[in-house]
Order: C-alpha cells, then sequence, then structure tokens
C-alpha cells in the first residue's frame, strides 16, 4: 500500500498577484522499492554540537588554553576599565568562571559600581592573565595555585620573564620559517 505524500510549501516573498490564484501543491513520489528509504530531513538538521552549559571536558580545556586573546600591554593599558563581559571574552570563559575566581583569589580586586556591575582594572586582567595560566596552562588545582601565589611572591616576576621568552621563542621560530 503506497501512500501519496503532499507538500506544502510556504512562499512568503510572493507578490500579490501570486496570492489570488491558487497553485496545487505537488505531490511527492513514494520510494519505489529499488530505491533507499533514506529521507532527506536529516541531511538538512545540523548535528548536535554539544551543550554550551555546564562543564567543558578536559580536551576542550586544552585546546583552547592558549587562545587567550588578551592584548599587548599598550593596548591594553589604553583603558581605566574593562567590564566582565570584555574580560570572559579575552580568556573564552564563562562570566561566572571569573567572578568565581574573585571569590577564591585575593590578588583579584575589580572595582564595583553601585549597581554591583564589577570593573576590571588593567592590573586585574594581567592578575587573571597568570591565575589563567596557573590553572589551565600548567594544571594547578585552585588550592595549589593559591598555595603557589602566596609562598612565591615573585610569581608574577616569574610570569612575566617566562611570556617574554615565549614571544622571543615564537620570534625565533617564525623567523626560521622564513629562511
Amino acid at each position: 500500500m503506497e501512500k501519496q505524500l503532499t507538500q506544502i510549501l510556504f512562499d512568503f516573498n510572493a507578490s500579490a498577484e501570486k496570492d489570488t490564484a491558487v497553485a496545487e501543491p505537488p505531490v511527492l513520489e513514494a520510494p519505489k522499492a529499488s530505491q533507499p528509504t533514506t529521507s532527506p530531513i536529516p541531511a538538512l538538521i545540523p548535528k548536535k554540537t554539544g551543550s554550551t552549559r555546564g562543564r567543558r571536558s578536559l580536551k576542550d580545556i586544552n585546546l583552547n588554553a592558549d587562545l587567550i586573546q588578551v592584548p599587548e600591554d599598550e593596548i591594553l593599558f589604553q583603558k581605566q576599565y574593562y567590564s566582565i563581559g570584555e574580560v570572559a571574552t579575552m580568556f573564552r570563559e564563562n562570566q561566572s568562571l571569573i567572578r568565581y575566581w574573585e571569590t577564591e583569589f585575593d590578588i583579584l580586586q575589580p572595582r564595583k559600581n553601585r549597581k554591583g556591575d564589577r570593573f576590571f582594572r588593567p592590573v586585574d586582567v594581567k592578575n587573571l592573565v597568570l591565575i589563567y595560566d596557573l590553572l589551565r596552562r600548567r594544571k594547578f588545582t585552585i588550592e595549589g595555585a593559591k598555595d603557589y601565589l602566596k609562598k612565591n611572591k615573585k610569581a608574577e616576576e616569574q610570569f612575566a620573564m617566562i611570556q617574554s621568552l615565549e614571544k622571543i621563542k615564537s620570534f625565533l621560530l617564525e623567523l626560521k620559517a622564513h629562511i
């Protein structure tokens, strides 16, 4: 028993002349026995890439650890304050995670207005880079990162030195690639 399928088409860009004339909808033929019975509908629906809610996998965190987009110091210090949304996009993290890090680490002291909005100074952004490096790249736990920051008073200087050495390394690799 083969059933005739009909398709209803909506044309929202049609002119007024077409609205007065009623067109008969096209009739789709049912698949024959020799044809595979695959439906075109699953091809049109995009595959789910995963939920954006909840905790990210360690694999995703590892892939994105080196992709933070914090501007250079000259550009960073041109503004006095950055909103939490701007900071979250720099680090590709949720705003809630940055608020959580603020409660956990004493070196983060963003300003708050009467409404309660957080505004991060460039110094706070630099401290967030240090915290991000400890937690995401070097895989410290939060407690371990707190201890590291308490015990190593020169941790910021060491981190700045490591960053400058990484810049020199990338420059030399780029120079080697052009030779």
